[in-house]
């Protein structure tokens, strides 16, 4: 008997070992008819009205070998956890962060962040990405209060964010105002279109408030596309005022900020001002955020986000909730979005498409809907990745001299979402602290967290 049962298992892996292989060569059959006329072919101008057609079959044969072990690492990774090489991938499974780690990475990922522009590599280049993933920090943590506490999946939040660059622009352009004036008023601003949005998707859930948010800010960015005479319409706002430290400009001049404190001039001066404000900002957006979760306004939206009905049943006013929570994101949003001006000089309307509150999102949701820690992770894989891709010369030597690395930015964005998904549907950072605990502080299980149905 013993020896039958074991011809039997021992044919049943074979079995399903060849059912797996089948199924991953006919992912890769399919990727390589998709990929050839995508990858394996590329018209070429040789002059004149000539045109030539250059084949890449290594490249197509590459992303075939992609798919494959793709699909074979989510059969023996997910699909399949009984096989035999499942456990050696185990830890891969488990929570990337819990009280602990929390703790401890926090503390260290903030003195990284503070110490980074005295780093010997830390030139132009990084200081400009490092300004820009504490810029997505800072909006993710707003778009957190809406989507991740109170549960209302907003498509539109770019909408704010160009709110609040906007207010900038046009206050210091109309009526002179310095940026420390415009801040508070511009996320004022931005408060109030929050409040605006709020009030006609009050009996709107799922998917109809993504499609009502998504509209709102498409139409946003219409009204500053097409407004030429107030906006600028295409050709946006240029010479946007820049920041001073305490009055002191940085320029060469002798009233600038190098010649004041007895040092040789830099354009990093600027830049490292510029990283340290957008840095302390994230830090009042996180404050803030965090604060306002243990609060009973932080505790109606994590009802909210649970169960709407029953949020009704005790007595909670949710039309109060739903705009506290779009006010107080968009507000971040309008902060984020003024210091957006004031370190880029110059905004137009494309500087604010669908692609950045997709961008923004995909942060929240990738990083943990309840997760401060998994905003900043996130942020840093989805931005400071993707900007790495502009290194990756060697791909040319496979793809082309004429390839350009960054155009692989939204396949990856693609496959990262469908790959979190998968595994860490709960985000990277599922694990929280509870609001509100007896005696001691337990984390709370991605399990009992609630997505909430907007």
């Amino acid at each position: 008997m013993a020896v039958a049962e074991t011809k039997a298992i021992a044919s049943s892996r074979r079995w399903e070992s060849g059912v797996v292989l089948r199924d991953c060569l006919l992912a890769a059959l399919v990727a390589a008819v998709l990929f050839v006329p995508i990858l394996g072919v590329r018209t070429e101008w040789i002059g004149g009205a000539n045109i030539t057609l250059r084949y890449r079959w290594p490249a197509v044969i590459i992303a075939c070998a992609v798919v494959f072990v793709g699909r074979l690492l989510l059969h023996l990774l997910i699909w399949n956890r009984s096989t035999a090489i499942a456990p050696v991938f185990a830890p891969l499974s488990r929570p990337l962060a819990n009280l602990e780690l929390g703790k401890y990475l926090g503390p260290v990922v903030l003195l990284c962040a503070l110490v980074l522009p005295f780093l010997p590599f830390s030139d132009r280049y990084v200081m400009d990405v490092s300004i820009l993933i504490a810029t997505y920090v800072m909006l993710g943590w707003g778009l957190q209060v809406v989507v991740g506490l109170a549960g209302l999946l907003d498509l539109g939040y770019v909408a704010f964010y160009a709110v609040g660059a906007y207010s900038y622009a046009l206050l210091a352009y109309y009526f002179g105002f310095s940026f420390w004036i415009c801040l508070p008023l511009a996320g004022i601003l931005a408060a109030c279109w929050g409040l605006i949005l709020g009030f006609p998707v009050l009996r709107l859930r799922g998917d109809y408030l993504a499609i009502v948010t998504l509209a709102f800010g498409e139409i946003i960015r219409l009204v500053l596309l097409n407004w030429h005479e107030f906006t600028g319409g295409p050709n946006g706002i240029s010479n946007v005022p820049r920041p001073t430290f305490f009055g002191i400009p940085f320029t060469r001049t002798e009233e600038g900020f190098a010649a004041t404190f007895g040092l040789e001039y830099s354009n990093l001066h600027r830049l490292i001002f510029l990283y340290y404000l957008a840095i302390a900002l994230a830090l009042v957006t996180f404050y803030v955020t965090n604060r306002l979760r243990g609060l009973p306004i932080g505790r109606a939206w994590e009802a909210l986000r649970e169960d709407e009905v029953a949020c009704r049943s005790l007595g909670l006013n949710t039309t109060n909730t739903k705009l506290t929570a779009f006010a107080i994101g968009a507000m971040f949003g309008g902060f984020a979005g003024s210091f957006f001006a004031t370190k880029q000089g110059f905004i137009s309307p494309e500087s604010f498409n669908f692609l950045e509150s997709a961008t923004i999102l995909a942060i929240v949701v990738l990083g943990g809907m309840s997760s401060q820690l998994g905003v900043v992770l996130a942020a840093v894989v989805m931005v400071g990745g993707l900007e790495a891709l502009r290194q990756l010369y060697f791909l040319k030597l496979v793809f082309g001299q004429d390839f350009d690395p960054s155009q692989l930015r939204m396949l990856l964005f693609g496959t990262a979402m469908v790959l979190v998904m998968l595994w860490r549907p709960r985000g990277l950072v599922s694990t929280r602290e509870a609001t509100v605990f007896l005696k001691e502080k337990k984390k709370v299980s991605a399990d009992l967290v609630g997505q909430g149905h907007g």
